[in-house]
C-alpha cells in the first residue's frame, strides 16, 4: 500500500467524531481512555498502549512512545481460522506486520469520539472482519472495556477459534527494569469462570516491603454472557519456547488450554497473561459474533461475578458506551463555537477536552508523557483553572482557595502536589529548587475568576501557608523543621497562621520585585516557564517574567482601588513583617540599587524565617495601591529603557534573559540574531510594551521566529550548547524547548496580540497553529493541540498541554469577546471575516453567571474587525440597555442573575 495516499482524519458528525483510513500507517498515534474514578488507559490503532491507575499500579506494562511499535506486549484478540491459520484482529501479529506494505495487508479504519475508540480491520484472504471498540466507562470503576465483533466476509462458512490476550504486568513502573524478574516471583495468579486475576503478594520496595492488596484482572465473555472455554495464565507457557506475543505457540498451533472452562486453578511466581480461549464457532457468510473483554484494577481481590454481571455482555457494553458518550458530550459541549469553518469548530471540541484530560492524567501516563509519577505541578494547577473557569466554573472557587495553601512565607511555593485538593507535600527528593515564574500565575488566574464572578470577597478569605525545611527561596534550610511538625506555617507561639488570599497574592508578587540580579531584573533561579532554562541559577535573570510581575503589580493596585470603591474597604490587613516589602510605607528603597533591594529582602527573610509573629497591621489601602503602582511603573520604565534591543533594520524587541555569566542573551551578534518568543509575549500581554513598540516586536518576530514550515519558533538558533543558560540548548534545534513551535507560547503570543488590539496578527497566529495541527500528512496526530511541532512538522506530546487552556481562553474571551468585568458581562468581539458563516453569523455557547448563554453575532455590514461596532443587543428577544465602551458593551450582572438557571439564554448582537 502506498502511504502517500493516506488521507488525514475527517469529521463525521457534530460531536467531534472522526474517521481515519489506515491509521496504522502512521507511527506514534495513541488515544486516551479515562474516567473520573482514576482509570487511565491509552489505546493505539493496533490496541497497544497501557492501562493504569497510578505510578505503582500498572495492569499492562508501562511504556514510552517508542514502545508503541517496538514492544510486542499489547492487548490482542486472535482468531484461528480453520484451514487458513492465525490472524490478529488487532493487526498485531508477526505475519501481519511482515505483510504491512504488501497487497495482502489488512484494510483498517479508525473511528473515534469522546472518549471511545473503534478500529474495523478486515483481510480478504482470511475472509474475516473484526470491529474492536474500546472505552473506559464513566463513573468510578477502574475498568477498561473492549468489544470485539467478528464477521465472515467471505462466501463460505468459516470455523473460528478466538483467543483474547492481555499481558498482566500488575505492579509498579519502578519494577520495569529494577527487579523485573524478582517481582514476578511475587505474583499470585488465579483463574476463575471468566478470566485471570493477579494479586502480587508484596509491593516490592527496598525501603520496606509491604503486603499488597491491589488486584489486576482480564476477564471475558461472549456477547450473551457465556463463559470462556479455557485459560492461559502464564506468559511463557502461552507463547511457548522460542515464541513471542506476536506469534504465540498457543494460538499458532491452536493448542488446547491446560486450564479448562470454569478455571479454579491457581499459579504463582511467573509473568502473567490474561489469555482467554473462547469456544470455536462456525459463521455462515455475513454472520457475526461478539465478545466482551474486561480489564480491571481493584483495591483487593476482584468480585468477578459482580464485575461480569455489570460489564460482561454486549447489551451492557452498548448501554455503558452510550452513557459514556453522553457524559463526555456534556462536558465538552459546555463551550461550543460556530464559525464559517465547521471542521475548525469540531477541532475546538477536542481542544476543549484537553484541559480535562490533563486534570485526570496529570503530566504522566500517556506514551509521550513517560516521566514523573503522576500529579501536576504548581503552574499546572493555575493554568488548568483557566479552562475550568469557562467549562466548570462552579468548582473553581474552592480549587483556587485550596491552591493558595501551597504558598510559602518567602513568596515561593510547594512544588510537590498531593492527590487531594489543597494537599502539598514537603520535597521527597531533598532537592531545593524554585521556578521564578511560579508566583506570577496565581494572580492571573484569580483575576480571571474575579472578572467572571465579581467575587471580591474571595480576596479577604483567610488561608494557611505551606512550610517545609526550605527558607529564603530555597537558599537556606530550617534545621528545626521535620515532618512531624506538619507543613503549615506557624507563629512564634506555635499556632497555625492564616492570612488573606490578598496577602498571599501580595507576597508572591512583592518578594520577586526585590529578588533581582545585577541588571535589576528578577533572578531566573531554577528556571522560569521554560523548564529548559535551568542552568542560570546564580546570575541568570528572566526579563520576560519581570514584565509579567510588573503587570501584576499594576493590576493588583487597581484591584485594591476597586475594593475600596465597590466594597468600602479602607484598609488592608497584613502580617506585620510584610511592611518591609511595602517600602514606601516605611522607608524608601532606591529601586535602581540592586544592593538596596537585596538588603531589604534579607531584612524580610530575617523577620519571617520559617515562622511569623502572628501580629497583623492595618494599612491604608490607597497607600498600598500607590506603592504597588510605583513599583510597576519603575519596572516598565526600566524594561523599556534598558532591555529594548534595537535592530539594524529598524525592528526592535525585548531581551528576555541574562545567562549565568551575566550576559545579555538576546540581540544581534556576530554569529547571528538571538531572540526568544517568550521575551516578547509577556511585555505584550501585560503593560510593559509601550504602544509604539508593538509594531516593531511583531516585525521582529515575523522576521526572526516565523517559519512557514513549523510556525512561530520558541527561539532562533543560538548555536552550541548554552551551559550558562539551560539544558534546552542541548536539544537539537527545532525540537522541544530549543526552537520548536511550542504551542503554549505561540497561543500566548496570539492572546497578547488580541489583547493589544492587533487582531489580524493574532488571527494569523491562531490560524498557523490550527493549520499545523491539522496537516495530518506532516503532523500525524488526532484532533487537538500537541505540546509542540518539531522540525519535520510532526505533532509531539499530544493531549496533555497547558496550551489547550490558553486557546480555549483566547477563543472565548478575546476572539468572541465574551468576558467578565468584575462580574458584569462584557461583549467585545474581535472576529475577522473568515470566522463568519455564509449568513454573516458567528456564535458561541458558554457559561456566565451560572447561566448558559448562546451569544450570536450578526454582521450587517463589514465583516472586518475595526470596521464594525456593536449596534444593538437583545437578550431572549428583548432589547438590552447597554453600558457602552469602545467597540464593546456591558450587560450588568444583576440582569443576568434575574434569568432562569435551567435554560439556554440567547444574546443576539448586531454588528454594524
Amino acid at each position: 500500500m502506498d502511504r502517500k495516499k493516506i488521507q488525514g482524519f475527517e469529521f463525521t458528525g457534530k460531536d467531534g467524531e472522526f474517521k481515519l483510513q489506515q491509521p496504522d500507517h502512521s507511527s506514534f498515534l495513541y488515544f486516551p481512555l479515562v474516567n473520573e474514578g482514576g482509570m487511565m488507559s491509552t489505546v493505539t490503532p493496533k490496541l497497544h498502549g497501557q492501562a493504569t491507575t497510578g505510578h505503582n499500579t500498572f495492569l499492562t506494562p508501562p511504556l514510552s512512545v517508542e514502545d508503541l511499535h517496538n514492544s510486542r506486549a499489547s492487548r490482542n484478540f486472535w482468531v484461528y481460522v480453520e484451514g487458513k491459520g492465525a490472524w490478529s484482529a488487532a493487526g498485531n501479529s508477526a505475519k501481519q506486520n511482515a505483510a504491512f506494505y504488501t497487497p495482502s495487508a489488512d484494510d483498517a479504519v479508525l473511528e473515534a469520539g469522546f472518549l471511545w475508540h473503534r478500529v474495523t480491520r478486515s483481510n480478504s484472504e482470511m475472509g474475516v472482519k473484526a470491529e474492536i471498540t474500546s472505552f473506559v466507562p464513566s463513573g468510578n470503576d477502574k475498568v477498561e472495556l473492549m468489544k470485539v465483533t467478528l464477521t465472515n466476509t467471505g462466501t463460505e462458512e468459516l470455523t473460528l477459534t478466538p483467543t483474547a490476550v492481555v499481558p498482566l504486568y500488575a505492579r509498579s513502573a519502578d519494577d520495569l527494569r529494577d527487579h523485573r524478574h524478582v517481582t514476578s516471583l511475587l505474583n499470585r495468579i488465579y483463574t476463575s469462570a471468566y478470566g485471570v486475576e493477579v494479586q502480587p503478594a508484596l509491593s516490592f520496595d527496598e525501603r520496606g516491603h509491604r503486603i499488597n492488596h491491589t488486584s489486576y484482572g482480564v476477564f471475558g465473555a461472549e456477547g450473551d454472557g457465556s463463559q470462556p472455554d479455557g485459560f492461559f495464565p502464564i506468559q511463557e507457557e502461552f507463547i511457548g519456547e522460542g515464541g513471542s506475543l506476536d506469534w504465540p505457540e498457543a494460538v499458532i498451533l491452536n493448542a488446547t488450554p491446560e486450564i479448562g472452562k470454569g478455571g479454579g486453578v491457581d499459579r504463582e511466581g511467573y509473568e502473567a497473561v490474561g489469555g482467554l480461549r473462547f469456544a470455536s464457532i462456525t459463521l455462515s457468510s455475513g454472520a457475526s459474533h461478539s465478545y466482551v473483554v474486561v480489564m480491571a484494577i481493584d483495591s483487593d481481590r476482584i468480585n468477578v461475578e459482580a464485575l461480569m454481571s455489570k460489564y460482561g455482555t454486549s447489551e451492557a457494553f452498548d448501554h455503558l458506551l452510550k452513557e459514556t458518550k453522553a457524559f463526555w458530550a456534556d462536558k465538552v459541549n459546555m463551550v461550543e463555537f460556530h464559525t464559517g469553518d465547521s471542521d475548525a469548530d469540531q477541532w475546538m471540541k477536542w481542544v476543549t477536552i484537553q484541559p480535562v484530560l490533563r486534570r485526570l492524567y496529570g503530566n504522566s501516563f500517556l506514551p509521550y508523557h513517560d516521566y514523573g509519577r503522576g500529579g501536576r505541578g504548581w503552574r499546572d494547577l493555575w493554568q488548568d483553572c483557566l479552562a475550568l473557569l469557562i467549562m466548570e466554573p462552579a468548582e473553581v472557587r474552592s480549587l483556587l482557595f485550596n491552591n493558595y495553601a501551597g504558598v510559602r512565607i518567602d513568596g515561593s511555593n510547594a512544588t510537590i502536589i498531593g492527590q487531594q485538593p489543597g494537599e502539598f507535600i514537603a520535597d521527597r527528593n531533598n532537592i531545593p529548587r524554585v521556578w521564578m515564574d511560579h508566583g506570577a500565575w496565581p494572580f492571573l488566574t484569580t483575576m480571571l475568576y474575579l472578572d467572571q464572578s465579581g467575587d471580591l470577597d474571595f480576596l479577604l478569605q483567610e488561608q494557611t501557608y505551606f512550610r517545609d525545611t526550605f527558607m529564603s527561596r530555597c537558599k537556606e534550610r530550617d534545621s528545626s523543621w521535620n515532618t512531624s511538625v506538619g507543613s503549615d506555617l506557624r507563629t512564634v507561639s506555635g499556632e497555625i497562621y492564616k492570612g488573606t488570599i490578598l496577602e498571599h497574592i501580595l507576597l508572591q508578587n512583592l518578594v520577586p520585585f526585590f529578588n533581582v540580579g545585577e541588571h535589576n531584573n528578577i533572578l531566573l533561579e531554577g528556571a522560569d516557564w521554560n523548564d529548559g532554562l535551568d542552568m542560570g541559577a546564580d546570575r541568570g535573570e528572566s526579563v520576560a517574567f519581570t514584565s509579567f510581575y510588573a503587570s501584576n503589580l499594576l493590576d493588583i493596585s487597581r484591584v485594591l482601588r476597586n475594593l475600596k470603591t465597590s466594597k468600602g474597604q479602607e484598609t488592608v490587613e497584613l502580617a506585620e513583617e510584610m511592611q518591609l516589602l511595602l517600602d514606601t510605607l516605611i522607608e524608601s528603597v532606591d529601586y535602581g540599587s540592586v544592593s538596596g533591594k537585596h538588603e531589604r529582602l534579607d531584612r524580610y527573610y530575617a523577620a519571617a524565617p520559617n515562622k511569623v509573629s502572628g501580629v497583623r497591621v492595618s494599612l491604608d489601602i490607597d497607600k498600598v495601591a500607590d506603592d504597588l503602582e510605583q513599583k510597576a511603573e519603575w519596572l516598565f520604565n526600566h524594561l523599556r529603557s534598558n532591555e529594548w534591543v534595537q535592530s539594524e533594520n529598524g525592528d526592535g524587541w525585548f531581551n528576555g534573559y541574562y545567562n549565568n555569566d551575566g550576559e545579555q542573551v538576546e540581540g544581534e551578534f556576530s554569529e547571528g540574531v538571538r531572540m526568544t518568543l517568550t521575551g516578547q509575549v509577556f511585555p505584550l500581554m501585560g503593560h510593559a510594551a509601550a504602544p509604539e513598540q508593538i509594531p516593531h516586536i511583531i516585525a521582529a518576530v515575523d522576521r526572526n521566529l516565523f517559519d512557514d514550515k513549523i510556525g512561530y519558533r520558541l527561539n532562533s538558533r543560538f548555536g552550541g550548547i548554552q551551559q550558562n543558560l539551560g539544558r534546552a540548548f542541548g536539544f537539537a534545534f527545532g525540537h522541544k524547548e530549543n526552537g520548536a513551535m511550542f504551542s503554549h507560547m505561540t497561543i500566548m503570543y496570539g492572546n497578547a496580540l488580541y489583547k493589544r488590539g492587533y487582531v489580524k496578527e493574532g488571527h494569523k497566529v491562531l490560524e498557523s497553529l490550527y493549520s499545523l495541527s491539522t496537516d495530518f500528512e506532516k503532523a500525524r496526530i488526532y484532533p487537538g493541540i500537541p505540546e509542540y511541532i518539531n522540525e519535520q512538522g510532526r505533532g509531539m506530546y499530544t493531549y496533555l498541554t497547558g496550551s489547550a487552556s490558553w486557546l480555549l481562553l483566547t477563543m472565548v474571551t478575546e476572539v468572541f469577546g465574551v468576558k467578565g468585568k468584575l462580574g458584569d458581562l462584557l461583549l467585545e468581539p474581535k472576529l475577522v471575516k473568515e470566522q463568519f458563516d455564509s449568513e454573516g453569523k458567528a456564535s458561541i455557547k458558554t457559561i456566565f453567571a451560572d447561566r448558559e448563554f448562546e451569544v450570536v453575532y450578526k454582521a450587517t455590514g463589514s465583516f472586518n474587525y475595526g470596521e464594525y461596532q456593536i449596534h444593538s443587543v437583545t437578550l431572549n428577544g428583548s432589547e438590552v440597555t447597554l453600558q457602552r465602551g469602545s467597540g464593546s458593551a456591558i450587560i450588568p450582572r444583576e440582569e443576568l442573575l434575574a434569568l432562569q438557571t435551567e435554560k439556554l439564554h440567547v444574546i443576539e448582537v448586531t454588528l454594524a
